[in-house]
């Protein structure tokens, strides 16, 4: 291995050794003082709640674990937006789990809890998976009201897609551990089957006290909406547990006997690993954003036996296409391709660059991967379109937008890694948040805005020095120098994939080396959802 290798191996070994201690702290919940009382009311916390119910806990991938990260920091934080969702499997079968952090601000929801509550809604509806709610919640974060309460994706949003799940025939279970309060009742209630554990569980639209300011009756919580009163009074919930394992070990049992699902009929073999050691990658990848590589490399590190079959391998050089297998999946592959190629008309294409020709090979790629019924993988490290004259003569924009047509209309399910760069329209082209990938995680080198931090610097310094000298100011190359730090300093800090990760932009930022498991409980997942539609491209300018 050469120098260059081992430096790059210590940059990004080094990044991974940072997510491992973010995300250990943010693991913690609402801190260590709080679990302990947590505790102490003989409840288990979020985390050991979905432990203890998956098969194997650490086989399963979890969502949004950066949700609100720095967010909420006037209000004392919140943590994963106080709530921990992961799919696993509860006795073989696959799910998604969705659990409150009663140990940050007693599960309360943020405006960023709703968001991340209904994306594990809509990995449920997009992959008919069951999900299972583990309820512990004060409801409403009220200094924030206003940002979670009344508009189309805010807290109502919830119990309009368990109405629309039930008819759609989605399992839906819920366990009440915890305070279930206001609106937020009708969600147990909502599901298939509900569970209340006695004496920590309790479900009201109106607690005691609100209940004593509103009709003057006097009456306990637990007289009003306890597991006792709901089992045998009220009839509202299902079953009665002890504790919060006993209430887990009824789901698992429930679960135990669901029957099979339709299945989409995705192929798939015998896995095996890459032939190439998957560690090398950490030295593959340069340690800076603009250095060139050969994305192949990164590829034959993440495909199972490192076989790849190549599309078109030799027109359209600045993306990769491709079939191979990840864990026994069958998959195309779309990649940006980052090292310098050369046609055979003798030009020189810059890497992570789309060209006219690059888009059109993988749109033809897509319109096959539709055809034949294979899921599409997308791994993003890209800088945009080709720009210039030669490029807008040759019909870049109507080529990149069949490339975006393509994207949009496939109905074969879609997954996105951001390995490097997500730049610019580039993002949109490569299967970007809004173009509904199933899962997307980006690795802790992802970069992810409209350009570099370096590029918009310069153009932002641009405008604000012209701005100033405009008012009749002087600006000194010290000055200058001093504005395009503080510009890229606070550009960079939103390039970050933590700042994505905690907008929920990206499902999860993720170590390289879970990248084929995160793809395989993807498939997996959308296995469970017979495709329905025929793929149509539409009206193009061709």
């Amino acid at each position: 291995m050469d120098i260059n290798f081992n430096k790059n191996e210590d940059v990004n070994k080094l990044k991974v050794s940072n997510l491992r201690d973010r995300l250990a702290k943010i693991k913690l919940g609402g801190g260590e003082k709080r679990i302990e009382k947590h505790h102490a009311k003989g409840k288990m916390t979020a985390r050991e709640r979905i432990n203890y119910l998956l098969d194997d806990h650490e086989a399963a991938i979890e969502i949004g674990a950066f949700a609100a990260d720095g967010m909420y920091e006037d209000h004392g934080g919140c943590p994963s937006a106080g709530v921990v969702i992961k799919i696993g499997h509860v006795k073989g079968k696959q799910c998604i789990v969705v659990a409150n952090d009663a140990t940050v601000k007693a599960g309360a929801w943020f405006p960023m809890t709703g968001k991340k509550n209904l994306r594990a809604q809509e990995i449920a509806m997009e992959n008919r998976l069951p999900i299972i709610y583990l309820v512990d919640s004060a409801g409403v974060y009220l200094p924030m009201q206003d940002e979670i309460f009344p508009d189309k994706e805010h807290f109502g949003r919830i119990f309009r897609n368990n109405a629309v799940m039930s008819s759609m025939g989605i399992t839906q279970i819920s366990a009440v551990m915890g305070s279930c309060v206001a609106g937020g009742a009708y969600l147990p209630i909502m599901s298939d089957e509900a569970l209340i554990v006695d004496k920590t569980g309790s479900i009201f639209l109106a607690g005691s006290y609100l209940v004593k300011a509103a009709i003057g009756e006097t009456i306990d919580n637990e007289t009003l909406g306890g597991a006792t009163t709901h089992c045998e009074i009220s009839g509202v919930t299902d079953y009665k547990s002890k504790d919060d394992k006993d209430a887990l070990d009824t789901i698992k049992n429930i679960m135990d006997k669901i029957g099979d699902f339709d299945k989409a009929g995705f192929n798939r073999k015998k896995a095996q690993k890459p032939s190439l050691n998957q560690d090398e990658i950490f030295g593959i990848l340069p340690k800076a954003r603009h250095e060139q590589y050969d994305m192949m490399e990164i590829i034959s590190r993440l495909v199972d036996n490192s076989e790849f079959e190549a599309y078109k391998d030799g027109y359209g050089q600045t993306i990769i296409t491709g079939y191979a297998r990840i864990d026994g999946w069958a998959v195309g592959i779309v990649a940006n391709q980052r090292k310098i190629v050369k046609t055979k008309k003798g030009e020189m294409q810059f890497g992570g660059v789309i060209y006219s020709d690059s888009a059109d090979k993988a749109t033809r790629f897509i319109a096959n991967c539709n055809q034949k019924k294979i899921p599409l993988v997308f791994l993003q490290d890209v800088t945009g379109f080709m720009v210039g004259s030669k490029s807008e003569h040759g019909g870049i924009i109507k080529d990149g937008a069949k490339l975006v047509n393509a994207v949009s209309n496939s109905v074969v399910p879609k997954f996105t890694i951001v390995i490097g760069n997500s730049y610019g329209a580039g993002n949109y082209a490569m299967c970007g948040k809004a173009y509904d990938p199933r899962l997307i995680a980006a690795w802790p080198t992802a970069e992810l805005a409209v350009m570099s931090g370096n590029s918009a610097a310069k153009v932002l310094l641009q405008i604000e020095t012209a701005s100033l000298k405009k008012q009749g100011k002087t600006i000194t190359k010290e000055k200058e120098d001093e504005m395009f730090k503080k510009i890229k300093d606070r550009y960079d800090e939103q390039v970050s994939p933590y700042y994505a990760a905690s907008r929920l932009w990206t499902d999860a930022v993720i170590n390289p080396l879970d990248t084929r498991k995160w793809i395989s409980h993807g498939i997996e997942a959308a296995n469970h959802a017979p495709i329905e539609k025929k793929f149509n491209l539409g009206v193009l300018q061709v």
